[in-house]
């Protein structure tokens, strides 16, 4: 079963099956992502269109509180990132942290953090295409919402078909239109939170603290906002596997993780400052666009229609850097033997074309279920996919706890990042994981969500358990 801990494991090294890039390529895949291209990619992974339109709940469930919320998710992001550089940097692979739970943990383990992954990110696409189609119909009704769902698919499905490079513009322009609105819109609060232009008088930081308090729902409301936020940050980790197909992925991969603090610190917890600042954390516009309604507080003309734009390519990017880690994980799991072989073939662009048609095609059938069975079908992928980003977290967190020694063993000169404190902090962060996924078993809202995120989980070990001892093990790059 794989490689069981406590047996020694070869870190494969630059140019070896599995074990990253000689020169940038892997494995027949193309190494076509710019320095530039990584650079975005890993500023604009932390910016989901969850931030644009899912801050107002988390918001209104624990006041200004919800700093404290995005403050320990965060901290949580940064700890977890922390862990993945140093694996990936020490090994880049398009399989990330799959291939090292594979290594490190046992088959069992790649194999079904794999599929987890892909099928979380599968389900995103139909979420992403939904949101990006009910926009596009609110500009032009003309066209039926499917229509605009198809055409957003199609689209960024042939920017992924065509070359990694291309994916890599797209998401170049995407991200940075994102970023740009983001700091535009913290440096716009900032002024009017001190009463320059364009507000009329400072408004100081008595929001903070008036209408029932810093936390006007209790302790126990910041963590009910951890679990509203939690999964907008998922997409961190997408630029470790994206530097696999990079000239230089260690140093992609060592400035991604050592920016990530100060990403989240502007992002996140800059923005929803300006937001619980400027205006009353129990305002209904705040519950339904606060963005939205900062702008409008502000008198900024056409607000709405600016944070449509902004929310589109949000979504656009999500959707766009989601078919991508969808396929490379696909990708993936077939190199390693635990999907269909024709999942790890490239076509002359030098992307794996079938992995990618492969995920669409989930995808397109999720779009469907979104509106024929939306409270049934599609609530169900949302809530079975829900908590993933959890389960994602704890396997690398064990897997850092064994690879490290591996590394330290076998390839210690690989070791150019290295998680702070080990193993110690690896520990608490584990912990700080395991509780999170006690309180939502606890908590009514993540129930549903948590017990039937473990069934799927569950069902894929099983499969996983099944298959592997049907077939003998495929090593990647074969």
């Amino acid at each position: 079963m794989g490689a069981h801990p406590g047996t020694p494991t070869k870190v494969p090294t630059a140019g070896e099956p599995g074990g990253g890039p000689a020169g940038g390529s892997q494995d027949g895949l193309q190494a076509g992502l710019k320095n530039r291209h990584l650079s975005m990619i890993a500023i604009g992974g932390v910016i989901g269109a969850g931030l644009f339109v899912g801050s107002g709940a988390g918001i209104a469930a624990a006041g200004p509180g919800i700093l404290l919320s995005y403050a320990l998710t965060g901290l949580l992001v940064v700890l977890v990132m922390r862990m993945l550089g140093e694996m990936a940097a020490a090994s880049p692979t398009s399989g990330s942290f799959s291939a090292y739970a594979d290594r490190a943990l046992g088959r069992w383990a790649g194999f079904t953090i794999g599929w987890l992954y892909w099928f979380f990110w599968s389900v995103v696409l139909a979420v992403e295409a939904t949101a990006a189609a009910a926009i596009l119909t609110g500009w032009v009704p003309a066209v039926p919402q499917w229509a605009w769902a198809l055409i957003v698919m199609v689209v960024l499905t042939g920017t992924n078909l065509i070359s990694v490079g291309s994916f890599g513009e797209f998401e170049f322009w995407f991200a940075g239109i994102k970023v740009v609105a983001i700091v535009v819109f913290i440096v716009v609060g900032a002024l009017a939170i001190f009463g320059l232009p364009p507000g009329d008088h400072a408004v100081g930081m008595s929001n903070l603290t008036g209408h029932g308090g810093f936390l006007p729902n209790g302790p126990g409301a910041i963590l009910s906002g951890m679990l509203l936020v939690v999964f907008s940050f998922m997409g961190s980790e997408i630029v470790t596997l994206a530097a696999s197909e990079s000239p230089n992925p260690v140093l992609a991969v060592r400035k991604a993780v050592n920016s990530v603090i100060w990403r989240i610190a502007l992002f996140y917890i800059g923005s929803i400052t300006v937001i619980v600042t400027l205006l009353p954390w129990n305002d209904p516009a705040v519950l339904k666009s606060p963005y939205v309604a900062v702008l409008k507080s502000l008198d900024i003309p056409y607000a709405g229609t600016v944070m449509d734009i902004v929310v589109l390519t949000a979504v656009l990017s999500c959707l766009n850097s989601g078919l991508y880690t969808a396929s490379r994980m696909a990708f993936s799991l077939g190199e390693r033997g635990d999907a269909p072989k024709s999942f790890k073939k490239v076509n002359k662009g030098g992307v794996p074309a079938v992995a990618i048609w492969a995920s669409v095609a989930f995808g397109f059938i999720a779009t469907i279920f979104s509106y024929t069975s939306k409270d049934t079908v599609f609530q169900f992928l949302l809530n079975s996919s829900g908590a993933v980003a959890l389960f994602v977290w704890l396997v690398i967190c064990f897997s850092q706890l064994r690879m490290r020694r591996i590394i330290e063993r076998e390839t210690p000169e690989r070791l150019t990042v290295r998680m702070w404190l080990y193993p110690w902090l690896t520990y608490a962060t584990i912990a700080l994981i395991v509780f999170v996924v006690g309180y939502m078993f606890y908590d009514p809202d993540g129930r549903e969500q948590m017990v039937l995120s473990v069934v799927a989980a569950v069902v894929v070990l099983a499969i996983g358990l099944v298959l592997e001892r049907r077939r003998p093990r495929t090593p990647a790059g074969k």
